[in-house]
């Protein structure tokens, strides 16, 4: 009898359902109003009502499924499951860091393969950020829409077919076709990745979970600038590979994390908030309860309890898909009405974070993204090419300058470089098969002598007078004769091609390496904020690692060598990692459910502004005055820390 008034009891509180299952959808007891009974009820209700500790006093029901949400995720528990789709989430995220370096890589190899100059270069290097700005937009909208898994799985075949074909591309606008639509394949799949992660996470441990996610997109540096290291500088892989350039075999070998990602995503299922979001509350249960088996997969007596979740009543907008009926009779009109009905609210829901609800949070988070995509992405260029302009001096200023020479009679064979011959005489002179790299000739004469399948770089006649002289086999473009005079000289067998001429890839390896120290210095950076995220928070997290970065760039003055420079890199990359983990964390976590990725890709696609900008500032600057990026720098990061220290702290904080 006891049990059964307990029973009666417990339904009435809404503990537990007719059937009594335990139900996570209890009505709110009256904690305050006046006073009143209920003729209906033994109770009286005269008397304010305790709720029970699990009892939420919210009528909100956002706030309450997102409640119901998180009691269920608790009861599905965090495990083999989780760690499963954290492999193959993180590969989806390692391939767009390997997106970010493959190019700068590349270029040093690629540019006599497809006729690169420096303008071209710019362009392909740009071509990949304005790609990434597209997909984050585009992807970031048909997530909330069509669902997470489906998204993410079109978005890296997507990356993972362009760069295959890159790949093999002979052209340089292909390849730049090609680049383009790879970087919008992977540029959506970040937003994507943060938002299905962080809606199977609990809220004790979605902080430090997304955190060491995070690791994956350093991994990813980390692969690509060592695949770059072992294959670029090694000519044996090219006569290996049967004459194909080893900057070929490499863009293939990064394309191998986004392959296996999506071949991974197969077996995961979708999202089941996102599910939930959209109604599609049978198919929720049944994944979380798939999670709950998975995880307890040992524990045969744990049967999940949940078996229902009260949804508020269906939102009326224009976000359903409309069924298409007869009365559309053609292809092209069935196709307009399905971009119709899912373009225009995609653009809404884009449009919507810049209304009352969300105005002020999206604005404080644009510029926290622009300011920490400034300052990082130009200076992870910038570091780099400060090394190689510093090498550059270093071996122009150790050019062997000859004046006066006279050379007669001899055959040049071995190769030559750095040097700058003035008022020189060559007679009967043959240079035959070697290559002839920073050299200049000014006011020389040349008689009786020949060129014979000779290469040059960085090779100029300045004021000079070439008599009865061959050139056979070389690619001497008229470019290089400068205030030149041929007389009766003859060229023969002109080598077709680039006409440019290529700064070297001066220590290669060594550039190689310190793009893969640099990447690596970001493990210690990502190893603390994962452990402290949930302890210090997101808000402080984030403010603090800005502000300690922009502090950190002064100490750039002293970078006047390349150890120093490398140190520099190092301790900005540290720092920084923490600053854009706690960022994506609290992106995700500031947004509803419907708008989550929408936001992520909108402002992930806006931070690329701050990017573009900062190549191109920076790249200005290179060996000109350091003060101006430095300064900018620091003063952007700290105005991103300013506007941070505004926004909510979203610690312990359920999903919406």
């Amino acid at each position: 009898m006891e049990n059964e008034e307990f029973s009666r009891k417990s339904e009435k509180l809404g503990l537990v359902d007719r059937e009594g299952n335990r139900s996570y959808t209890q009505p709110q007891p009256e904690l305050d109003g006046e006073l009143k009974k209920d003729p209906e009820k033994d109770i009286d209700t005269t008397k304010p009502i305790k709720a029970p500790k699990d009892v939420v006093p919210d009528l909100s029901p956002t706030t309450q499924l997102a409640h119901d949400y998180e009691n269920a995720l608790q009861e599905a528990g965090f495990g083999r499951y989780q760690w499963t789709l954290f492999a193959a989430l993180g590969m989806g995220l390692a391939a767009d860091g390997v997106e970010i370096f493959v190019v700068g890589f590349v270029l040093p190899s690629a540019e006599r393969d497809l006729c690169l100059s420096d303008q071209r270069k710019g362009w392909l290097g740009g071509i990949i950020f304005l790609g990434m700005m597209i997909g984050a937009i585009i992807w970031g909208s048909v997530s909330d829409k069509l669902g997470r898994k489906i998204t993410l799985l079109i978005a890296l075949g997507t990356n993972a077919l362009f760069a295959v074909i890159s790949a093999f591309s002979t052209g340089y606008g292909f390849f730049m076709f090609c680049r383009f639509f790879s970087g919008i394949g992977i540029g959506g799949s970040i937003p994507i990745i943060f938002a299905y992660y962080s809606e199977f996470l609990p809220t004790n441990k979605r902080g430090e979970h997304l955190s060491w996610l995070c690791l994956f997109w350093m991994a990813g540096g980390v692969y690509a600038s060592g695949f770059a290291w072992a294959i670029i500088p090694h000519a044996g892989w090219a006569l290996s590979m049967s004459g194909i350039h080893s900057w070929r075999v490499y863009v293939f070998v990064c394309s191998i994390p986004c392959i296996l990602s999506f071949i991974s995503l197969f077996f995961m299922h979708e999202s089941p908030r996102f599910l939930l979001e959209v109604n599609q509350h049978d198919e929720a249960i049944k994944i979380l309860k798939k999670v709950h088996d998975v995880n307890h997969r040992f524990q045969e007596e744990l049967v999940y309890q949940v078996t229902k979740i009260d949804l508020p009543p269906p939102k009326n907008d224009e976000s359903t898909f409309v069924e298409i009926t007869e009365d559309t009779t053609t292809s092209a009109g069935r196709w307009f009405v399905r971009v119709k009905t899912f373009i225009v609210p995609a653009m809404k829901n884009n449009l919507e974070l810049f209304k009352k609800d969300y105005r002020r949070t999206t604005l404080l988070l644009l510029a926290v993204w622009i300011s920490l995509a400034f300052g990082y992405f130009g200076l992870i260029v910038w570091f780099p090419e400060m090394i190689k302009h510093i090498q550059i001096q270093r071996y122009l200023g150790e050019t062997d300058q000859l004046f006066d020479q006279s050379v007669s009679n001899v055959n040049v064979t071995k190769d030559f470089q750095n040097r700058a011959y003035f008022n020189s005489n060559f007679t009967n002179v043959c240079f035959d098969n070697l290559n002839i790299k920073h050299v200049t000739f000014s006011n020389c004469l040349f008689t009786n002598c020949s060129f014979n399948k000779v290469s040059s770089s960085e090779l100029f006649f300045r004021n000079s007078r070439i008599s009865n002289t061959i050139f056979n086999y070389t690619d001497f473009f008229d470019y290089k004769f400068i205030n030149t005079v041929l007389d009766n000289s003859f060229f023969y067998n002109l080598r077709k091609g680039c006409r440019l001429d290529f700064a070297e890839n001066y220590s290669a390896y060594w550039m190689y390496f310190v793009a893969f120290v640099g990447t690596l210095a970001v493990l210690p950076g990502n190893i603390f904020s994962a452990l402290m995220m949930d302890r210090i928070g997101r808000l402080y997290m984030l403010v603090g690692s800005m502000a300690i970065s922009a502090v950190s760039v002064f100490f750039i003055w002293v970078g006047n060598s390349e150890s120093n420079i490398v140190g520099m890199s190092c301790l900005f990359n540290g720092v920084t990692i923490m600053a854009w983990n706690s960022l994506d964390v609290i992106t995700t976590e500031l947004y509803p459910t419907g708008k989550r990725s929408t936001a992520f890709g909108l402002l992930n696609a806006m931070s690329r502004i701050g990017a573009v900008i900062a190549n191109v500032l920076f790249g200005q600057m290179i060996g000109i005055n350091k003060a101006v990026p430095i300064l900018l720098t620091a003063a952007i990061l700290g105005s991103g820390a300013g506007a941070a220290w505004k926004l909510p702290d979203t610690k312990n904080v359920a999903l919406t």
